[in-house]
């Protein structure tokens, strides 16, 4: 009888993973194929397909469902290229199919790593985003090794005094890093990592806060890549419609409607302040809190287990100093290579030229080149200060670089692995598909949160918040201006803002998002259960914001009122449904 019970459970404990995520998958197949052949019928033009948004849900189920990235990035790619290759054989016959299947086998590897001319940008990206984070990482490394980062620990300590502190100490570092969302990742994740640990807080809440302050943050950061990245967006769909507005002026309209990114901002503060969770992630607290169980035991860490064990030396000369002046020196760089490409000639004192040398640099798609030449000037910067401050020797220095690339390896695979993902999507259309879901028949007062919602759904199955931007806001500012007569007036203010919050919305929700697997990396944290522990949270801030933001904005509520009602909200949320961890003492 104890034998059915346990072949029971463990039948149980095998296929019940599979079940809701598999009824979802089939469902918004389902209703792709339905919107797929509708659109069909009354647009006979259209070339792109429904099942283009297979290989991102199938990739998103699996991981779900296995908790094994590699297997999900792997099966999902391998449809994919299945589905491209049918889509573009000139005929059925099984050798048309075979060379398509090479060919785009090669393009995606090609887009990916760069092995012709033809995917130089998009692999120039992504090799200076590897080349970034190996960078990145090995500075930290020796940081660690140095006693720099304790040194900093120590001296953070001291305004520390518990957990709640010491989560909003993290928190306001995030908000202070706020040039860009990957130098924010980086460096707040791995800097405030040791802190956290010793305050028995649990790697899934320190990545959730890491992620929480990086893209919200700089996407509304007066100078930041993300406001040169979006002004180049504005510049180029107001000169299309001529609308009478620069782009700066643009950027600052849609600021109020940012109700996603600010509520983001508001919902971390308070859950910081309060020291109150809910959801998993309460259980991931408590878990850490009660038995010192930093993770859990089948967590699978985006870094090395040596570098997050990584400490100094008995005979090293801690100082702060050693890890200061390396991150000093990272951030003067990258001020100093943003103003040198942008080959501005005006003041350097002058906010404005600023944003414009950052808005140059965005536009010349050279934000990854300052931060890797950053990230090498901090590095050197950092193996110097070891051996002149912390007196380390050449060996000590060496293991340390060696830790530091060897953590490297695992991130950079998966994010090959999710470049290739969206290089497939790519090729299918998938974002192309999910935007003919917008009608022009629809209401200005729906509209902007009709736009939220496929901003985030193309962004979390796509992984990319930027490419949602760069699809979307050509898209959606024309809609929303015939919507409003051919002017350009609050229907289009907020619906700029409401694509510029989905997608990062969604990209915070997907678990095939670049920034949200280096949140994992920074933090050491296992990457699906950091985003099953974020994905409440985040759903509930996207919540708030329709509530009490771009529905009632559309009708002509103010923001202020918008911002001050979610507070409200979110606090009542707070009180009602999160608690303290039990053994928690402040």
């Amino acid at each position: 009888m104890r034998s059915l019970e346990e072949e029971k459970r463990k039948f149980h404990q095998l296929i019940y993973p599979w079940v809701v995520p598999s009824v979802i998958f089939a469902s918004l197949s389902l209703l792709a194929a339905w919107f797929g052949h509708h659109q069909s019928q009354g647009l006979p033009e259209v070339n792109v397909v429904w099942y283009s948004v297979l290989p991102p849900l199938f990739a998103i189920v699996v991981a779900i469902s296995t908790r094994r990235l590699f297997i999900s990035f792997g099966c999902s790619i391998l449809l994919g290229l299945i589905l491209s290759s049918f889509l573009t054989a000139e005929q059925a016959k099984l050798g048309s199919w075979t060379q398509a299947f090479v060919n785009q086998s090669a393009q995606i590897i090609d887009n990916t790593i760069g092995t012709s001319l033809s995917g130089q940008s998009v692999s120039l990206f992504n090799g200076q985003v590897i080349i970034f984070v190996i960078l990145i990482l090995s500075m930290i490394s020796v940081l660690m090794v140095a006693g720099g980062l304790q040194g900093i620990v120590q001296s953070i300590s001291r305004l520390v005094s518990g957990r709640r502190s010491a989560q909003l100490v993290t928190v306001l570092s995030g908000l202070v890093v706020f040039i860009d969302d990957y130098a924010n990742t980086m460096i707040v994740g791995s800097t405030m990592r040791p802190l956290t640990d010793h305050q028995k807080i649990s790697r899934e809440k320190l990545a959730f806060l890491v992620d929480a302050t990086t893209a919200p943050i700089a996407g509304v950061a007066f100078i930041s890549t993300w406001i040169g990245f979006e002004l180049w967006l504005f510049s180029s769909v107001s000169e299309t419609l001529g609308i009478d507005r620069d782009s700066y002026t643009m950027f600052l309209d849609a600021l109020p409607f940012r109700f996603y990114c600010f509520i983001m901002i508001i919902f971390v503060l308070i859950n910081a302040i309060t020291g109150r969770d809910f959801g998993p992630m309460r259980k991931a607290e408590e878990r850490a809190v009660i038995s010192g169980q930093l993770f859990a035991e089948d967590a699978v860490l985006m870094t090395s287990q040596d570098l997050s064990n990584l400490n100094h030396q008995a005979t090293t000369h801690i100082s702060s100093l050693s890890a200061i002046i390396p991150l000093f020196s990272l951030f003067i760089t990258i001020f100093i290579a943003f103003w040198i490409f942008s080959g501005s000639q005006n003041s350097i004192w002058s906010l404005n030229a600023w944003q414009i040398a950052i808005s140059e640099v965005s536009a010349q798609e050279k934000n990854l080149t300052v931060l890797a030449i950053a990230s090498g000037v901090g590095l050197i910067t950092a193996v110097f200060c070891a051996i002149a401050i912390a007196r380390l020797d050449i060996g000590q220095i060496t293991q340390a670089l060696l830790y530091g690339l060897k953590s490297g390896l695992l991130p950079t695979a998966i994010l090959l692995l999710a470049w290739m993902l969206k290089s497939v999507c790519d090729t299918l259309q998938t974002s192309e598909f999910l935007s003919q879901m917008i009608g022009g028949n629809v209401s200005p007062k729906w509209f902007p949160a009709i736009v939220f919602l496929l901003a985030a759904l193309t962004s979390f199955t796509t992984g990319t918040s930027w490419g949602t931007m760069m699809l979307l806001i050509p898209i959606v500012v024309p809609i929303s201006f015939s919507l409003e007569g051919g002017k350009y007036s609050l229907t289009t203010m907020i619906c700029l803002g409401a694509v510029l919050d989905g997608s990062i919305f969604g990209d915070h929700c997907s678990p095939i998002s670049d920034t949200t697997i280096m949140s994992s990396i920074s933090s050491a944290c296992d990457h699906l259960h950091h985003v099953r522990t974020q994905l409440p949270y985040s759903l509930v801030v996207a919540l708030v914001a329709l509530i009490v933001g771009y529905l009632p904005a559309s009708l002509g509520l103010s923001p202020v009122i918008s911002f001050v009602l979610a507070a409200i909200l979110l606090f009542i949320v707070f009180r009602l449904i999160g608690s303290v961890p039990k053994t928690n003492h402040l």
